[in-house]
Parts: C-alpha cells; structure tokens; sequence
C-alpha cells in the first residue's frame, strides 16, 4: 500500500507502541528482557509498513522471552491484558504464528483466549495453512464459546479473502471448507459474529456463487438475525444485479419504474469538488415494490480505459403510484485504492439489478 493513510497506520506500531509491549512483558514477569525487546524491535522499524512491523515485532519478542516455547507462551498470554491498541495484540498473537506451529494444541487455545484482546485472525493463518482440517474442527468448537469474540475468530480467521492476511492453499482451493462453522454461527446472537459470517460468505460469492445461492436459499427465513446476514452476505451479488441473489432477499429483477431527471451535479469538477447523483423514481406498477437502488461510477483511466465500481444508494417500498425524490453526495478525492484520471466519469442508476438511467460528469485535470 502507498500514499497518506498506510503512512498513518504504520505509526500505530511505533515507538509508543513499542514501550507499552515491553511494559506488557515486564509486568508479566521478571524474566521478559524489557531492554533486548526495545532494541531489536526499534532497529530498522522506520523503514517498515504496518504489517511488516507486526512481524518484525513478533520476532522481537524471541530473544526477550524464555527459550522454551511453553513458558514464553505463558508470559505472552500474560501480556496480553497489559496492551492498548488491537495493532498491539496483533503483534503479540503473531509470535504465537512464528513459534507455536510445532505445539499446535497449546497454541490454538493461546490464540481464543488473547483474540478478545485485539484479534488473533491473522496469527491463525499459519495453522490453517499446516493443517486446515485439524485447525477447523478446533474452530467448530470455538462457535460454542461463550466469549463472542472466540466465536468471531472461527469465522474470521477461516474466511478465504481475509483483507490483509496470507491466502490458505486449502481455503483458496475450496472456499466453503468453514461452511460448518458458518451454519453454527447463522443465527449467532452477536452482531460482531454476524458481521464476520457475513463478511465470510461474501468472500465465497466471489469464487463460489451457485454454491452460496444455494445454500442460503436453504436458510430459514423466521430468524431476523439470520435475515441480517444472508441480506449482508449477498451484497456483491446484489451490486452485480444477480437475479438469484435479488430474488432470497424479496426483490425482483429490474422493477415497474420510470427514473425521471438523473442527473450529476456539478457537470465539471476537480479533485476535491463534491458531486451530487439525483433523480426521481415513479411507480408504474398497481402494486407495491421493493426497490434496491445503487449507481455504478466508470472512473476514468489512463489510455481511455475504465473501472466501474458500484455504490449502494437506497432500499426501499415503492407504494403505487408513488413518486420518491433521491439524491447522494460523493467528493471526488484520491485513496490509497483509488487514484483518480481526468476525462469523462460515466454514471449509472440502478434499480433491481437494472441500468434504469444514464449521466456523466467530467473530471478536469489539476491546474
């Protein structure tokens, strides 16, 4: 990653960062190398990304603690309440990724009982990585915790895209190998483990949709909180104007209505500059209908080219006959994903999957 933000995030793992890891382990216990661990975690961090840094810390951490892997474990679990930011514990669970793969049971359970601390999501990638149906069934277990945490991470730690985290072989090979955790987990009474399972599934949508169209289809319908997620789960299908994936959550595909007026305002802009995407839906049916109405920006590129992305604008009940005004501001500024191009940006309304109306914008060059 480049530019401004990964800058800023990296600064989370700095020198601050640092004296409270090794006041961590100094109050763990006597036997932590507070000075060791400063040293080897301060040379060459300057120069390192976020990630790099959690790695970089993890290995810091080896020659300040005991040689035997059972007693640095313990004075890692200990740390562990003693940190302050989710980046600190990420750090820490990572030592458990670098050394820990030969002690497998100990380790895991390590990693639930720090999760709650910051995450261990990352740290499980190795394990899955060595042994995917052995760290699984120890994630099936986890969706009977108590502790929501615990649960989130047998979702987490097992999606096949986690953003950030190292691909596993198996998962990439076969994206549904955590669908048991997941049929555990569709009714979980924690928005943040429902977050994860939807999260997890929306991954899978990516490689393996037939797969995740069926077997939401099969979901029951008389949870509300099993409603939340397959609503959530499908949300790049549903971007994707999917028939299918439309049609489980109560849409059509393409819907009774005349857009009126769409339209990007102002016509020109430069970067920085707000836009405004508004138009006007009319009913043309005799009946009520529920609407998902997103727009679709074709951002320009470099020789001419484009990349579209899809934005969601509004869901909603359509009475008959029924008249409903929607408008949506953007600023148009660079991110670390997304640079923007001079030249024509085209744009999209659309309804129930369908391109309902057109407009433009041109983005001017800096001056």
């Amino acid at each position: 990653m480049t530019g401004e933000t990964p800058a800023l995030l990296k600064d989370i793992l700095g020198p601050d960062a640092l004296e409270t890891i090794a006041d961590a382990g100094a109050a763990a216990t006597s036997r932590f190398d507070r000075a060791v661990f400063l040293s080897v975690a301060s040379d060459g961090l300057d120069a390192l990304s976020i990630m790099e840094r959690v790695r970089h810390i993890a290995d810091a951490l080896r020659p300040a603690l005991p040689d035997d892997y059972p007693a640095a474990l313990d004075i890692i679990r200990a740390m562990a309440p003693h940190l302050r930011h989710g980046f600190q514990a990420m750090a820490v669970t990572e030592y458990i990724a670098r050394q820990g793969l030969g002690d497998f049971d100990r380790s895991m359970a390590a990693l639930a009982d720090m999760t709650g601390f910051g995450t261990a999501e990352f740290a499980i990638r190795p394990f899955l990585a060595q042994d995917a149906p052995r760290a699984l069934a120890t994630m099936r277990q986890w969706t009977g915790s108590d502790d929501e945490h615990v649960r989130r991470l047998a979702s987490e730690g097992a999606r096949p895209r986690l953003p950030w985290a190292a691909r596993v072989p198996a998962l990439k090979a076969d994206p549904t190998l955590a669908s048991p955790i997941l049929e555990a987990l569709k009714a979980d009474p924690s928005l943040y483990v429902r977050k994860s399972v939807a999260n997890h599934l929306n991954d899978i949508a990516r490689d393996r949709p037939d797969w995740l169209l069926a077997r939401l289809a099969g979901w029951p319908q008389d949870d509300a909180r099993t409603v939340w997620i397959v609503r959530h789960a499908l949300r790049t299908l549903i971007k994707k104007g999917d028939p299918a994936a439309l049609a489980l959550i109560g849409v059509g595909h393409g819907a009774a209505v005349t857009a009126r007026g769409f339209a990007v305002s102002p016509a020109t802009v430069r970067l920085g500059d707000r836009i405004t995407i508004a138009a006007e839906l009319v009913s043309d049916a005799a009946d009520a209908q529920r609407l998902v109405v997103d727009y679709r920006i074709h951002y320009a590129r470099a020789g001419g080219k484009s990349a579209p992305k899809v934005f969601k604008l509004k869901t909603f009940e359509l009475a008959a006959g029924q008249a409903v005004p929607l408008a949506i501001g953007q600023t148009i500024r660079d991110f670390s994903t997304r640079r923007h191009h001079p030249g024509r940006h085209e744009v999209e309304l659309i309804v129930n999957g369908k391109t309902m109306a057109t407009a433009a914008f041109e983005l001017l060059p800096p001056d």
